[in-house]
């Protein structure tokens, strides 16, 4: 839908990530730990007995052994495969413990005799030792591994082998207690110390140093490693890490690097496609991804992230496909299950998305997104109780000490707040209240700007009443044939609302919404013409506009009450006089905003002519370098190092502002947003715009709106008595310019754009003039607007697309909207409804 900003979702976190590292680079624990003990250096002349053959063989030998301590290959110690053996008890396995001395014997002698250990030794006897130490580290009997690698360490302190095995465990130990990870370095470092040129210890230092979050100094490790002997594997190792620290560009020529040298790595080309994805390369990432499902057809990551991407493009059908597909593999796959879940709500299919994640929860009870989304699905469709039970659950999951809260711990309370407002006022007339003036002001300065629920003196609202009872499914057929008709009508009329544009999925819920919101929209406004008053906010008056907005705002406010769409001024005068940013990232690092690629070079455009009109106006000498500078600049990363070299003051950066011109006072300019581009190199660059909402530029905008709308209603009045219309594109001007104004204002926290659009919509219909065509393909309406030159300059951009004809006579006999769907009740109950016989109709 074109104002609802989709969320990701979730994504492989630095946590995430790291554990993958350490999978990836980490020797496996076996899945049997063995319970005996065993006395270092004894274990040579221990005897077992019989037990199962080949237990211990399964995919062990003496190559893997190695390759996987030392870090050199893709091998893990140990892969078990099934054998005859049951652990949970069969008969022929019995001795299986009192036997594994003997194995565990015999498997050492393989690597000692092979010297398959590293920094082996000229001495049988004591690489036999060594290598003892190893398979125990292998068994993941580290405590007896240091202990068995210290009584050699006694005998020969420089043992490098030895050193290396202990650093090894320690590492291994690592998970239990933090001060093992400095004891693994301690001994790593002597090995570096002593033999500096084997790669496989700088390998095994920089899986212990990003345990340890030491990041930067890992990927010098690394790097050290490559520049010892590259391989697939380390390429891979540090390519995972540049991922891990958000320098995707970087790990993408490292992942091709790896698979350079071995091309069959679905991990590795999963990894490279989630490079794009986060870089907003979407199309790439899809190929890539599947290229990795050719390598492996079962992998269920690679589905889950295609899904996503295709999710991301606003291509519900395919995601929904793949997010299928990955389920079929695991039906308990829990991210899965989460995305999917999730943009099932943002294409406002409800009762499917709470399916999902209720179904989340029974695998993953205390997974946070999924208690959170599941209570919000509940209250957009009226289940305050179970809404507000799961919401209380988030809020109990308090993060630890140190630990940064999630997204949904600090937005939890006040939605929890606010279902309780919705609640409360159910069944009141929706025109005899309003949620602006009725929310604490400080509740909704920190709501908007999504800070800790930190509120001195904050008196909650009421808890649930037990005479307001939860909405009911209200079965379409029950309406009203023509409330049905005005139904399907509002669905195909929020539908032109939806942007073609990569990251906006359509949303079913949103355009009956809206479609409603334009119908009322347009009943209220005739009304207004033919001097009839409306009831709003608990008053019987003549509309003015912002009352004919609160009519948008309250439809968009319901569709998702996820997102607090609040007026702006009408937060505390404290936190206005500082000015409330509506913040726009279209570069962030190395994330490109693939929504708005489409106005990327009119905004260069424009800050290339601004620097030519300051240039000429401070500095005519240097005019003509300037002006060659700038023509070489194609790209927005360009330009910054450009800047410098001209003007010793940019810095890492430097602000422009553009100027809105008035209608009401001609040579009179406004505040439009300021465009921002810092950064001190390729890749740490920070592109943005930003409109600045304080109480004096809030007060221009009013001023001129409130111009333009008297002109409307005493044009609009003329219209309708008029026997032969001849205004109507004078009343089409008119309403694009309140757009206009009201795009580079922004004084809505969410939703302005398509709050305006309904409104455009509406009055136009309210002249008569019927809104057919779509919204062309990567085109934004609000930055239209803000991008335009003039409201003239916009109303002919707007013009070419609305495709205006005139309106149906069947629109007026439909029923009153506002009658139909008086309360917050029966509005929930019309947005719920399924109106799959629509398609019947058409």
């Amino acid at each position: 839908m074109a104002p609802a900003c989709g969320s990701r979702g979730s994504w492989p976190s630095v946590a995430t990530a790291l554990k993958l590292f350490w999978t990836l680079v980490a020797v496996t624990r076996p899945l049997l730990v063995l319970a005996e003990e065993y006395p270092s250096l004894s274990l040579r002349h221990q005897q077992g007995s019989s037990c199962c053959p080949g237990f211990w063989e399964a995919d062990w030998d003496g190559e893997q052994q190695y390759a996987a301590i030392a870090g050199d290959g893709d091998s893990s110690i140990l892969h078990f495969h099934d054998s005859d053996c049951d652990l949970q008890g069969s008969s022929s396995c019995e001795p299986l413990l009192s036997c594994t001395t003997e194995k565990l014997l015999s498997q050492a002698k393989i690597l000692a005799k092979g010297k398959k250990i590293p920094f082996a030794t000229d001495d049988d006897y004591t690489n036999e030792e060594l290598a003892i130490a190893y398979v125990l580290i292998g068994n993941g009997l580290y405590e007896e591994a240091i202990h068995h690698f210290s009584t050699m360490l006694q005998e020969q302190p420089e043992l490098i082998s030895a050193i290396y095995g202990q650093g090894i465990a320690y590492g291994k130990k690592r998970q239990h207690d933090i001060k093992n990870a400095e004891l693994a370095l301690f001994e790593l470092n002597r090995v570096i110390n002593l033999a500096p040129d084997h790669p496989e210890v700088f390998e095994q230092r920089a899986e212990i140093l990003s345990s340890l979050g030491r990041i930067s100094e890992a990927l010098t490790d690394i790097t050290k490693a490559i520049q010892l002997k590259r391989s697939a594997q380390l390429y891979r190792h540090r390519g995972i890490l540049y991922f891990i620290s958000e320098d995707y560009a970087t790990a993408n020529e490292d992942f091709q690097d790896s698979l350079e040298l071995n091309k069959n790595q679905p991990t590795v080309m999963l990894y490279r496609g989630l490079s794009f994805f986060h870089r907003g390369l979407l199309k790439e990432a899809i190929e890539i991804f599947k290229e990795a499902l050719k390598q492996k057809s079962d992998f269920i990551d690679a589905y889950k992230s295609l899904g996503q991407a295709y999710r991301e493009l606003g291509n519900f059908e395919a995601a929904a496909e793949n997010f299928q597909k990955a389920l079929m593999l695991n039906q308990n796959h829990v991210q899965t299950i989460q995305l999917k879940g999730n943009m099932l709500y943002h294409h406002g299919s409800l009762d499917e998305a709470l399916k999902n994640f209720k179904r989340c929860l029974q695998i993953e009870p205390y997974n946070e997104v999924c208690q959170y989304m599941k209570g919000l699905s509940h209250v957009a469709m009226g289940q305050f109780y179970e809404g507000i039970k799961a919401q209380t659950k988030v809020m109990l999951n308090d993060p630890l000490p140190g630990q940064t809260a999630s997204t949904e711990y600090l937005k939890v309370k006040y939605f929890r707040e606010y279902s309780r407002y919705l609640h409360a006022h159910l069944d009141i007339p929706v025109t005899e209240y309003n949620i602006d003036a009725d929310l604490p002001g400080k509740f909704k300065d920190h709501w908007v700007k999504n800070l800790p629920f930190l509120i001195e003196d904050y008196e909650e609202q009421p808890g649930l009443q037990p005479n307001i009872k939860d909405v009911q499914l209200h079965k379409f057929e029950n309406y009203k044939s023509s409330v049905q008709e005005m139904i399907c009508v509002a669905n195909h009329l929020g539908s032109l609302m939806q942007y073609e544009t990569v990251g906006f999925l359509p949303n079913k819920r949103m355009h009956r919404a809206m479609g409603l919101a334009v119908l009322e929209v347009m009943q209220a406004v005739q009304r207004t013409w033919v001097n009839s008053k409306v009831r709003m906010n608990g008053k019987t008056k003549l509309m003015q506009w912002r009352d004919m907005f609160d009519i948008a705002v309250k439809w968009r406010r319901i569709a998702d009450p996820d997102q607090p769409v609040l007026w702006l001024d009408q937060i505390p005068a404290q936190s206005l006089s500082r000015g409330f940013n509506n913040h726009i990232n279209l570069i962030r690092g190395q994330f490109i905003n693939m929504r708005y690629t489409e106005y990327f070079d009119k905004i260069l455009h424009f800050i290339k002519d601004r620097i030519l009109v300051y240039h000429s106006a401070n500095n005519h000498k240097e005019l003509l370098e300037v002006r060659e500078a700038l023509e070489q600049v194609h790209k927005v990363e360009d330009l910054l190092p450009i800047m410098k070299q001209l003007n010793s003051k940019t810095r890492d950066g430097f602000t422009i502002h553009t100027k809105v011109p008035s209608l009401k006072n001609p040579g009179k300019e406004y505040d439009g947003f300021t465009i921002t581009l810092t950064g001190n190199r390729i890749g740490n660059l920070l592109f943005s715009v930003e409109t600045q909402t304080t109480e004096a530029r809030t007060q221009l905008y009013h001023t001129e709106i409130d111009a333009l709308y008297k002109d409307l209603t005493m044009k609009g009045k003329t219209h309708l008595l008029s026997a032969e219309p001849r205004e109507t594109d004078v009343i089409c001007n008119l309403i694009l310019s309140v757009l206009y104004y009201f795009c580079n204002l922004m004084p809505l926290s969410r939703g302005s754009s398509i709050v305006a659009y309904s409104i455009i919509m509406g009055a136009l219909m309210a002249s008569g003039q019927e809104v057919s065509g779509k919204i062309p393909k990567g085109k934004l309406v609000d930055f239209e607007a803000m991008i335009a030159s003039s409201s003239e300059a916009f109303s002919k951009v707007a013009k070419s697309w609305l495709n205006l004809k005139s309106i149906s006579p069947s629109y007026k006999s439909l029923p009153l909207v506002s009658e139909s769907f008086p309360t917050l009740r029966t509005m929930m109950e019309a947005l719920s409804a399924d109106s799959s016989h629509c398609l019947k109709r058409l």
